[in-house]
């Protein structure tokens, strides 16, 4: 069978940093500003206090101690505390186009790829812009690129369902390379004024090469051994924003048309079923997990990482064997694996073995099994 290849990846990050020590200003100044606005209420027991929050807080939970967004300011300010996006012109690129093409000129630089040398272009976010036209047709317009593409959406395990719909195509012939973009502007559906998630999220746009390992030129080329999905229904994950909103008025504005979870009930129910889907792939593939190098993880939290770890190696991985981006990037949904394969994955050798794994809401999960090629 034709072997497929990760042969580039490239990264945009917005240009715009907050610190966990910004964001727990602002939202406690939100938090005293609604309790003395609601000082007889709360004192009546009609209106319950909000509770301020904290950088220890944030970090024990998370391991997040900063974030990249696209707007600071609008975030920031306690009367808006949501990026402040303007429209653009149908005539412009649209946000997460740009973004695009900015991540996939430098996958395409590393793989060593020009625009004629591509066939499809996958968009793979957790969040579109817009339902049509898709912002894949879009990025491939923008970026020279004939052939096709579409969107997928699996939230934050778009990245690894999109690597795995490109690696089948090129393995069965109907594409000889295939670019997967993932643009992530999380903060555009993140609570800032909830405590238990105003720290998630962050920005991001991650881009893949995948085409045939005999076409493939680049140094930084992993041969893709396996992938393997899974799904189970949750609501534990939600986001209920959609076109038919404007259908039932009464309920645009509610907390569920933003990112919603119970916490807790994710932790017990996905940390378990992810790392049973990298100890079944593995073991598919007549590979035992004492042999990987290196997991790159999905990038939601640094204890649920940590604990999948310890499931699949049977001890503590070590921070080279699982690498975290969390205190920089913080989540980025579907990008968050790619962005830790990115910056982690040069140095390792020849025959070094990994996996790239990415989980979160439907339930979704998708496993990556690479192997690192010569340079």
């Amino acid at each position: 069978m034709t072997k497929v290849v990760i042969s580039g990846t490239g990264v945009f990050t917005p240009p715009n940093s907050i610190s966990n020590e910004e964001l727990v200003e602002s939202f406690n100044e939100y938090v005293r500003r609604f309790n003395e606005a609601n000082k007889a209420k709360i004192e009546a027991g009609e209106v319950e206090a909000l509770s301020p929050s904290s950088t220890e807080f944030i970090v024990k939970a998370s391991g997040i101690k900063s974030r990249y967004v696209m707007d600071k300011e609008g975030i920031l300010d306690p009367d808006i505390m949501c990026p402040r996006l303007p429209e653009r012109s149908n005539d412009e690129p649209s946000i997460l186009a740009e973004m695009s093409v900015d991540a996939a000129k430098k996958a395409m630089a590393q793989a060593g790829k020009k625009p004629q040398d591509i066939d499809a272009v996958i968009v793979a976010c957790s969040n579109l812009q817009r339902p049509y036209p898709a912002i894949a047709v879009e990025v491939q317009d923008l970026l020279g690129i004939d052939g096709f593409g579409f969107d997928m959406n699996v939230a934050c395990s778009s990245a690894t369902f999109g690597i795995k719909a490109a690696h089948d195509m090129v393995q069965s012939g109907g594409a000889n390379c295939v670019l997967v973009v993932d643009p992530e502007i999380c903060s555009g559906h993140l609570n800032f004024r909830d405590r238990d998630s105003h720290f998630i999220f962050g920005d991001v746009c991650t881009a893949i090469i995948v085409e045939r390992a005999d076409q493939a030129k680049s140094k930084h080329a992993w041969e893709i051994l396996g992938t393997k999905l899974l799904t189970k229904f949750s609501n534990n994950i939600r986001n209920n924003f959609g076109f038919l909103n404007r259908a039932a008025p009464e309920a645009m504005n509610l907390d569920d048309k933003l990112f919603v979870q119970e916490g807790r009930k994710v932790f017990k129910e996905v940390v378990p079923m992810v790392a049973q889907l990298i100890t079944d792939h593995l073991a598919e593939n007549k590979l035992d997990p004492a042999e990987l190098k290196r997991m790159w993880l999905h990038q939601a939290n640094i204890n649920m990482n940590d604990f999948i770890g310890r499931k699949v190696l049977g001890r503590d991985p070590s921070p080279e064997e699982q690498p975290n981006i969390l205190h920089e990037y913080a989540n980025t949904s579907s990008a968050g694996s790619i962005i830790a394969f990115s910056q982690f994955s040069d140095d390792l050798p020849e025959g070094a073995l990994g996996v790239i794994c990415s989980f979160g809401a439907g339930y979704s999960a998708g496993n990556v099994i690479v192997r690192r090629l010569a340079a």
